[in-house]
């Protein structure tokens, strides 16, 4: 399986990615990842992405392809790969499409998991942490039983800073505006895929094991 992931952020694609890399034994290459670990080991394209970073630029499409390029030459990659946060626009898909037809492992699907604007403002917006624990709660659709209170543990609940409905709002536009070529690109070569992100992670985890089981 050669997959891209699509999902704004609070669809669970995050989740839906923990449930195939264990269920499929391939991995996830999350571009930032890639980024983080080149930097930190002191690589040459780890070097040239700092370097852009310290100067407050982008880093390059042919850096991240290098990174990409690099790390599908492992050997854990031989049975496939899922690939979340890149492409983000037309010129990164198609020369995504160039680097894997020449490394032989062309796409084989573009899955969105797709969720209405108004339930991921609800998700982002309603999402409370425990500040002791950890244990994620949503004062829409999941809330404490006492306000506040972890259910769990008793420790106070707390809300990300940028987790209001202006800036959430932003964020989602960005994305939209982002992904909508995205989802023209791969459904014109016949490889986007949809999944509703609406309902329970095991059926939503049932139409990717679907979707994906075709394809081999």
């Amino acid at each position: 399986m050669r997959i891209v992931l699509l999902g704004a952020p609070g669809s669970g694609k995050g989740t839906q990615s923990k449930f195939l890399v264990e269920h499929y034994k391939v991995p996830q290459i999350s571009t930032g990842d890639l980024l983080r670990a080149q930097v930190a080991a002191g690589t040459p394209l780890g070097r040239k992405a700092k370097e852009a970073m310290d100067h407050g630029q982008l880093v390059s499409d042919d850096i991240v392809l290098g990174m990409i390029r690099e790390r599908l030459a492992e050997d854990d990659t031989q049975n496939g790969f899922i690939l979340d946060g890149f492409p983000r626009n037309l010129a990164q898909a198609s020369a995504l499409d160039a680097l894997l037809a020449d490394l032989g492992k062309p796409l084989q699907a573009a899955i969105l998991l797709d969720v209405p604007f108004e339930d991921l403002m609800q998700r982002l917006t309603g999402r409370m942490t425990c500040a002791k624990c950890g244990a994620v709660y949503n004062k829409y659709t999941h809330a404490p039983r006492k306000a506040g209170v972890c259910d769990v543990c008793g420790g106070e609940l707390t809300q990300r800073a940028d987790d209001n409905e202006e800036t959430v709002g932003k964020r989602l536009q960005v994305f939209e505006a982002q992904t909508a070529p995205l989802v023209n690109f791969y459904k014109a070569e016949g490889k986007l895929h949809t999944v509703d992100g609406r309902r329970s992670m095991e059926a939503i985890f049932a139409d990717f094991r679907a979707i994906i089981d075709r394809l081999a």
